[in-house]
């Protein structure tokens, strides 16, 4: 069977691409620029865009992994309705949908259809710490506001894990899994477990809401984007740190934890003068 996996150069995106492989399904990767997309032999590199839904190829393929935002600005994607309607006309059976956080068209039009539909929510993924890279690597320190609220962060790999193994295997139709890591941390506890990886102790720097927000806003995102990602910060809603069982139900092994994740990516947060364990 050939699956379709959209914002495959994605963090979560290639970790699909590879579980489908792994797995022994041919895949088909969605991106918008297929030029610069790396991927394994044997994936089948198509450009296409999620805005515009008339450039999505869904023929031929079995199962779909959908976005419900797009852009380089992560906006709410509102071309679901469309990109369903086309994914049933076409014979696809199943379906993911990766929340972003918000709600989503996308999601609505999905739940909605005949398709067997499987929604996918995780919390912060792990590798959203690697922003942090260059202020570690130059200075040894982590800038964050707010340092105490906690978050059930999700390894990339088991989101990736879990919906090859829902689109390959069926049998999860209807059902809505939040993806959580196995534990809840705070920022400074996140750093503590970064320093430990690498055998440096990281200062954490507890900046203001408005500090932050002008950083993000000097790298590049949108107020709307800011506005958003610092309102889930400060509020985190309860599904944001609570750890739930989800991901082990699904696989059958618990999820990977921050310590694992930050000993795999240690080198990102090492400059080449530095020590490591």
């Amino acid at each position: 069977m050939t699956i379709l996996v959209t914002g495959a150069t994605g963090n979560a995106g290639r970790q699909v691409v590879g579980e489908l492989l792994a797995l022994g399904h041919d895949v088909r990767a969605l991106t918008r620029n297929a030029a610069t997309a790396r991927f394994p032999a044997g994936v089948e590199v198509v450009e296409g865009d999620l805005t515009r839904p008339e450039t999505v190829p869904f023929d031929g393929v079995s199962g779909v992994h959908l976005l419900t935002n797009a852009g380089d600005d992560y906006a709410e994607l509102h071309t679901g309705p469309e990109l369903v309607a086309r994914a049933e006309k076409a014979g696809v059976r199943r379906v993911t949908s990766l929340w972003s956080g918000s709600h989503s068209p996308l999601e609505d039009a999905v739940t909605a259809s005949s398709l067997e539909w499987t929604v996918l929510r995780p919390v912060d993924f792990m590798s959203n710490t690697l922003s942090w890279a260059e202020s570690v690597r130059l200075k040894g320190e982590v800038r964050e506001p707010f340092a105490y609220p906690r978050s059930a962060l999700v390894h990339e790999g088991d989101i990736g894990a879990v919906a090859a193994a829902v689109l390959a295997r069926g049998g999860h139709g209807g059902r809505t899994y939040t993806l959580t890591g196995p534990e809840s941390l705070s920022v400074p506890e996140q750093v503590a477990v970064i320093g430990e990886a690498i055998g440096r102790e990281i200062t954490y720097v507890e900046q203001t809401e408005q500090e932050a927000r002008d950083e993000m806003l000097a790298a590049g995102r949108s107020a709307e984007v800011a506005d958003f990602v610092l309102a889930w910060k400060r509020d985190m809603p309860a599904a944001g740190y609570t750890v739930v069982r989800d991901v082990e139900d699904v696989l059958g092994r618990p999820a990977r934890s921050f310590a694992s994740w930050a000993r795999e990516h240690a080198g990102a947060f090492v400059s080449a003068a530095g020590t490591r364990r």
